[in-house]
């Protein structure tokens, strides 16, 4: 028997590193453009406002930059929509609890940033047993996938089902939403929805934060309810293709000893079959 364990390990580091250069290849480049253009954005601009110099502007751009990590959007004015309006509140509740945390909004003050650890300390594990038992829901619909061999077609067939019904509903329509909505392409709307789906939540595109839109007061509790069961069903293929990982490295590195082989189908043969698939959590 040929452990894959340190393959796994290998291949694990293989990958980061391999996603490292793809990364630094596709925006190392993009990055040097764009410090470029801004640094010849402000030459211009000091160029055509002589009565300020450099430090004036920095110390500018220095309030800019401390105005969006307080979730002040620079654009328009004092009349824009609150960052913390119920809506908004609720929207950022549900990225405190599901771990997304696209950091374009955070606490300011001591007492917000207090609760806010308490708040997940109890709302992490009580989000992870809510998907869990959503995830409990769903699997049972799912429970013929462990029968693939003696019942092929229908369970393939029901793979098929789910997969393309919580593709259509978690990740090919709520895009043209987001793109009607928020003015972005299909291409962003999609990078948006996995990005938030899969918790990854880096906080470049985020819904609801168009100062020059208006959006109606229940679009980002909505949005937060999608995200909610899109969770649950994501986590619940991630947690399918990590099992199918797992059971083919197994069958690739692992070579069973063939004298135990009759012994072992006649034991399988024996037992009633149990169903192995694993909740998400």
């Amino acid at each position: 028997q040929i452990s894959w364990a340190p393959l796994l390990v290998l291949g694990y580091l293989f990958y980061l590193l391999l996603g490292a250069m793809v990364f630094q290849l596709l925006e190392k480049q993009a990055e040097t453009h764009f410090r470029d253009q801004f640094q010849l954005e402000k030459l211009k601009f000091l160029q055509n406002y002589t009565c300020l110099d450099r430090q004036a502007l920095e110390q500018f751009v220095q309030v800019l930059m401390e105005a969006w990590e307080k979730g002040v959007h620079p654009e328009g004015n004092s009349t824009n929509p609150s960052n913390w309006d119920f809506s908004n509140s609720f929207f950022f509740a549900g990225t405190v609890v599901t771990t997304i945390g696209y950091g374009n909004l955070s606490p300011s003050t001591v007492a917000g940033q207090i609760f806010c650890v308490f708040y997940a300390l109890f709302g992490v594990p009580l989000n992870l047993a809510f998907l869990n038992q959503l995830g409990k829901g769903l699997n049972a619909h799912l429970i013929t996938l462990e029968r693939w061999v003696q019942k092929p077609g229908r369970a393939q067939v029901q793979l098929a089902i789910f997969l393309t019904t919580g593709t259509v509903l978690f990740l090919v329509f709520p895009p043209l939403v987001f793109s009607y909505v928020e003015g972005w392409s299909y291409g962003e709307g999609f990078y948006f929805t996995f990005i938030t789906l899969s918790t990854i939540g880096f906080g470049d595109y985020v819904v609801g934060t168009n100062p020059n839109k208006h959006y109606i007061p229940v679009y980002r509790s909505l949005t937060a309810i999608w995200i909610v069961f899109g969770l649950a069903w994501l986590a619940l293929v991630f947690n399918v293709g990590a099992d199918l990982m797992e059971k083919f490295l197994q069958l690739k590195w692992h070579k069973p000893d063939l004298r135990l082989a009759e012994g072992v189908t006649t034991k399988l043969e024996d037992e009633p079959e149990q169903p192995r698939i694993h909740i998400p959590s």
